[in-house]
């Protein structure tokens, strides 16, 4: 599957790839990544994510993207759609590297997300699943104009689920 690239003003939004493997796995690392993805920090672990967030593509014709700074081509963190089976309705999710968190780039990113998302695929409803401790995620989506929408439980764990606003 080709997997779009597309920018924002200061983003380049692209597929992983094995050569993201060492970036990842220092963003896995930080606690606050550990405790919302639950992947274990270890290089197995991490190529697994790569391979499953590209399988993803492949399934459902949508997914996420790593994201990089245009001007570095660091890496900043990664945003997309997640729709795992079982799930009510799709994700947009977000996480960024805690180098470059408190920028905005969580914003931009998902506005794009959430704008292609209608435009491209017509979801009628996008979602972030949000656990209550992660008050970065929280104002990421209130900025994006998200509002509560109930729980939803995974693993055992209540999330409130952040409803989108299609603009």
């Amino acid at each position: 599957m080709n997997i779009p690239t597309l920018e924002t003003e200061r983003l380049i939004m692209r597929a992983f790839q094995d050569s993201d493997l060492d970036s990842l796995l220092a963003f896995h690392s930080d606690p606050l990544t550990k405790s919302v993805y639950k992947i274990e920090p270890v290089r197995g672990d991490i190529w697994r994510f790569i391979a499953m967030g590209r399988g993803h593509w492949e399934l459902r014709g949508f997914g996420g993207w790593l994201l990089e700074e245009k001007t570095t081509h660091d890496y900043v963190g990664q945003c997309g759609h997640w729709f795992p089976e079982g799930w009510a309705d799709v994700e947009i999710g977000y996480g960024i590297h805690p180098k470059h968190r408190g920028r905005g780039y969580a914003v931009e990113a998902a506005n794009l997300v959430r704008e292609r998302g209608h435009k491209t695929h017509c979801f009628k409803r996008q979602v972030s699943y949000i656990q209550s401790s992660n008050v970065n995620s929280i104002r990421v989506a209130e900025k994006m104009g998200a509002v509560p929408d109930g729980t939803f439980d995974m693993s055992g764990i209540s999330h409130t689920v952040y409803l989108h606003q299609l603009h």
